[in-house]
């Protein structure tokens, strides 16, 4: 009994000096990492004051070629080109476009000319200048560019498509349709209208689909002991598809039965 005492206590002394060192272990590094979080702040702030909002941009301008010299053929604008509504442009040299076979250049040079060609309404002037542009103005395309401004119009817009016609579910004929059936199968008598010696005629309206088959048949007039076989006769009916702009339909209509006892 005693050893087991001895042994407990020894056990509970060791958990003690195990918890100390795990509690010291860990306020330790909590201290080392409040410090390092504190470090790191300052030294970003001093980083920040060393920012500055200047933006450099790099450009690279390619060398011209020394065998291909610089060509040029824009038209400089004087300071008085905005306030110039004369309609006419100014020219140092009236020069026709080389494009012009009936008015050929007297000289054929290597380098392009820095006076652009004149037109129509073309002067001498101290510059080389053109009228002002009017704002939505639209220059032709088709010719050389050299004419005065056009203003075209814009293009009116297409005509809306016209609607399809619409077709209707079902055609209604109001005619008799027993001349119009490809196969129109006759009822029978039956036997108890034969006793009765009933006779008449029986009025069935059938609707036919676009196939031309009978799908519905009703009686609207008739004696009541011949409207059951008028009926069963009118569903074994056929017909030819009706069609209306090249679409099938669906067709209403009356066949008749006419009872005469022999």
């Amino acid at each position: 009994m005693f050893n087991h005492l001895i042994e407990s206590s020894s056990h509970t002394q060791e958990f003690k000096r195990r918890g100390s060192f795990l509690l010291f272990t860990t306020a330790t590094y909590l201290v080392l990492f409040v410090i390092t979080g504190v470090v790191s702040i300052y030294a970003y702030d001093a980083h920040l004051e060393q920012q500055t909002e200047e933006l450099q941009l790099l450009t690279f301008v390619p060398p011209p070629t020394p065998d291909q010299p610089e060509v040029r053929n824009t038209i400089p604008r004087s300071p008085t080109t905005a306030t110039n509504n004369s309609g006419q442009s100014t020219r140092t040299v009236l020069m026709d476009s080389t494009s012009n076979p009936n008015n050929p250049p007297p000289f054929v040079g290597a380098i392009a000319s820095n006076v652009p060609p004149a037109n129509a309404n073309s002067v001498i002037g101290p510059t080389n200048s053109d009228p002002p542009t009017p704002p939505g103005a639209r220059i032709n395309s088709s010719g050389t560019g050299n004419g005065p401004v056009v203003n075209v119009p814009d293009e009116p817009p297409p005509p809306a498509p016209a609607p399809p016609p619409q077709t209707p579910a079902v055609i209604r004929i109001s005619e008799i349709l027993n001349s119009k059936a490809l196969d129109l199968p006759k009822p029978g008598y039956p036997q108890m209208a034969k006793i009765a010696r009933v006779q008449g005629k029986v009025l069935v309206q059938v609707l036919i689909d676009e196939s031309g088959k009978v799908i519905s048949a009703k009686a609207v007039s008739g004696p009541p002991l011949l409207v059951v076989d008028s009926q069963r006769a009118a569903l074994q009916a056929k017909f030819s598809p009706t069609k209306i702009n090249g679409q099938p339909v669906k067709v209403s209509g009356v066949i008749t039965y006419n009872f005469v006892l022999p």
